[in-house]
């Protein structure tokens, strides 16, 4: 596999990151590093060079290794594929080799936008990136091809997308069989994550959203901490994950009698929906998507008589209508011109009305195919 013109790649993972005091977070991978490797622990290392692949394992004390426990070598061999297993040690003698053969090398830049983030990125991929750079002549990141191939699902991670789909679908019907009895939005929360986890899930895939009226007007809300009333529409955003791969769903369900305007609000969003899923097929030109969307989403807000000028349309429906899914939540669809076969992304439309107190969004997980498109999540009504 060539990730850049540079006939060499070296890459690393993500390293555990502190929680508090001495307590480290739960750790999830680089999600290059996993596409490649299928490694799930911190501190690990690829090299591709000369033919062959090797993974270079974290230099682990005793201590940790009785705390923590370590991957075998046999095992992130198994797990991985590579040609070999190489400990810290020998891997920097293979660094140093390296070196003196050639003078550029591919690996994982720094993120273009992680200055916009809230949060710290881990320093795992880019402290290699920035050594590499001492070392070699040139470095070429090669996360744009990364994210290429990875965009193109195969049939295997398709396979593992649709069983993520169907246990959090399988969570949303077990969640509105019996809705005006729940209290609080962390009720919510707690059924979809012991019905995730007792099916064999990992999780949720991300921080899970149950926002409740005005709570809802906050894109990502996650406290979930509010009590529920009667009349309050209820966004919900979950998504288990399964075999490395998410689902990401939203629906928006009425806890008690709703007012015409809530309704309406909720009509609204369900119609755009569905119009904006229809457009979908492979060849469709990107930006001619987003044009199609922006006038779906504008008659919806003119039709509540939301849309008095220009400005209103970001004012009430300020996020994008879709983005990738696969390995990461939002996954890169390595930025092309048109719709291909084998692309996964989300349809996601919402409405957020903060002086009213009315948040709805209605997202479903959509399959570019030959013919057109596949709802992944269809089996779950959009309805209240």
């Amino acid at each position: 596999m060539e990730l850049t013109s540079a006939k060499i790649g070296v890459l690393a993972g993500h390293i555990s990151v502190q929680r508090s005091n001495d307590a480290a977070f739960a750790f999830t991978q680089e999600a290059n590093f996993w596409y490649l490797t299928g490694i799930e622990a911190a501190g690990w290392v690829l090299i591709m060079a000369d033919q062959k692949s090797y993974l270079v394992a974290p230099d682990v004390d005793e201590v940790h290794l009785i705390f923590d426990g370590s991957l075998s070598f046999d095992q992130a061999k198994h797990v991985s594929g590579v040609d070999e297993v190489l400990s810290y040690a020998a891997g920097e003698m293979l660094l140093e080799e390296l070196v003196y053969a050639h003078k550029t090398v591919a690996s994982i830049a720094k993120d273009p936008h992680g200055q916009h983030y809230d949060f710290a990125m881990n320093p795992g991929p880019i402290a290699m990136y920035e050594r590499l750079e001492k070392l070699f002549e040139s470095v070429e990141d090669c996360r744009s091809n990364l994210a290429s191939l990875r965009a193109i699902k195969q049939p295997e991670e398709i396979a593992a997308l649709r069983s993520a789909i169907a246990l959090t679908v399988a969570g949303f019907e077990m969640v509105k069989r019996d809705f005006s009895a729940y209290r609080h939005e962390y009720e919510i929360e707690a059924d979809f994550t012991h019905h995730f986890r007792r099916s064999g899930a990992a999780g949720h895939a991300y921080d899970p959203i149950v926002a409740a009226g005005k709570n809802a007007c906050t894109l990502h809300y996650g406290k979930n901490q509010s009590e529920l009333t009667d009349g309050q529409l209820v966004l919900i955003d979950v998504g288990a994950q399964l075999q490395g791969y998410p689902a990401d769903i939203t629906r928006t369900y009425a806890h008690g009698s709703l007012t015409d305007r809530q309704r309406a609000v909720h009509v609204a969003v369900e119609q755009a929906h569905h119009e904006i899923i229809a457009l979908l097929r492979p060849g469709l030109d990107v930006q001619q998507y987003s044009v199609m969307v922006d006038e779906i989403m504008k008659k919806a807000l003119d039709n509540l008589g939301l849309l008095q000028s220009a400005a209103d349309y970001r004012k009430y429906f300020p996020h994008a209508i879709s983005h990738g899914l696969g390995i990461d939540v939002h996954d890169s669809l390595g930025g092309p011109k048109a719709f291909e076969v084998g692309m996964v992304l989300t349809v996601e439309p919402g409405i957020y009305i903060p002086e009213e107190g009315i948040g709805v969004r209605i997202e479903d997980d959509i399959l570019i195919t030959e013919s057109g498109h596949e709802n992944l999540s269809q089996q779950l009504p959009t309805s209240l």
